[in-house]
């Protein structure tokens, strides 16, 4: 006799959690994959050869478990972000997701609220809800962008135990400048993470908010190697913040929650830092190149500091995604009313996308 499979009704779920639906984007064996905001990139072969002999090396003793405090990789990632930051300002986990989860975990969690400004990176509300704790939109301007005075305003009137700030933000691409940073940590109580998992892709002359850290313990700034590092494989995300902050998130990991390999292959990749960021430079010469174009199309870019692009002026974005899939392109509708976004990729990548959508528009 055949087993019925139970549904999620059927099932004693948390109240909190029933229909609601899980995080992901479009997967599909496409030759032209734009949609996850990946570094489409692979990672140089030396590199590559380097972080397979640290693997090797790392697998030798994977009968034991790992140094539960990655010092090694907190030393490394304190170096690469500079401006004085020692290894106890450092944390790292399984991708930054887990990273704002760990945050959330100590510093949300039921009864208590988190705030951004939406749109925004749409796992935020899924990770504050996934921790008991209720979520909050504040608004931006037409134009994505948020002002001192005005993000101030929102959270002062929201009180929320917890911000978020994406700088730049996903999926706009739109910048967040320092003040808004400011004016948002001064109008809480709470803490205010600043998510700069695109910053490397922002101009060099852009300061990051990792110099906000001094003298404002309540603020955490949270990068990822997924990026700019071309490492979304391998799920390393990062923060730097106080220490007391660092010893608040060892109150909710687990246990060895980063595994041997992870610290070595991520060590390995960044004593390649400036190998690895070369790339950066051709991701953001084709991301600019992507804006030129589809301008010229008749689509209106916003500005984006990020590895890819928000474009409006879509009569039916639906179509058009579907006009892209079809000619083996995949890009990402994002829930914005006409609007679309589009991963940076190689120059072939962006070279394809851009012949595609021409050709959409044309009606070819």
């Amino acid at each position: 006799m055949g087993r019925v499979s139970a549904t999620l009704d059927d099932l004693p779920i948390r109240d909190d959690l029933r229909g609601q639906i899980p995080y992901g984007a479009p997967q599909a064996p496409l030759p032209v994959a734009l949609n996850v905001n990946e570094n489409t990139h692979p990672v140089p072969a030396e590199v590559a050869d380097d972080i397979l002999d640290a693997v090797a090396i790392a697998l030798r003793e994977v009968n034991r478990y790992p140094d539960r405090e990655f010092t090694g990789l907190r030393e490394h990632l304190a170096e690469y972000l500079g401006h004085g930051l020692m290894r106890d300002q450092i944390w790292a986990a399984n991708g930054s997701n887990e990273v704002l989860q760990h945050l959330l975990q100590a510093f949300a969690g039921p009864g208590r609220t988190a705030f951004g400004f939406a749109p925004t990176y749409s796992m935020y509300p899924l990770l504050t809800r996934g921790t008991g704790a209720t979520w909050r939109a504040g608004v931006r301007e037409r134009d994505f962008t948020v002002s001192a005075d005005s993000a101030a305003a929102q959270v002062a009137e929201a009180e929320p135990d917890v911000v978020f700030l994406c700088a730049p933000n996903n999926p706009t691409g739109t910048p967040l400048p320092l003040d808004v940073i400011d004016a948002v940590y001064g109008a809480t109580r709470g803490i205010v993470i600043v998510d700069e998992a695109y910053v490397e892709f922002a101009p060099h002359d852009a300061p990051s908010a990792v110099t906000l850290l001094p003298d404002r313990p309540r603020l955490v700034v949270s990068r990822t190697m997924s990026k700019a590092f071309a490492f979304a494989g391998a799920r390393v995300g990062y923060l730097a913040a106080d220490p007391a902050v660092i010893d608040a998130l060892r109150l909710v990991r687990l246990p060895y929650h980063l595994s041997a390999l992870t610290q070595a292959a991520a060590t390995a990749a960044l004593r390649h830092a400036p190998t690895m960021l070369r790339m950066v430079d051709e991701i953001v010469a084709q991301r600019d190149r992507i804006s030129a174009t589809v301008s010229a199309l008749g689509y209106e870019p916003y500005e984006s500091w990020t590895n890819f692009v928000l474009f409006g002026g879509v009569s039916d974005p639906a179509a058009t995604w579907r006009a892209l899939y079809d000619r083996g392109v995949l890009i990402r509708d994002v829930g914005i009313p006409h609007h679309l976004r589009v991963t940076a990729g190689t120059e072939q990548e962006t070279s394809i996308f851009l012949d595609a959508l021409a050709s959409i528009d044309s009606g070819a």
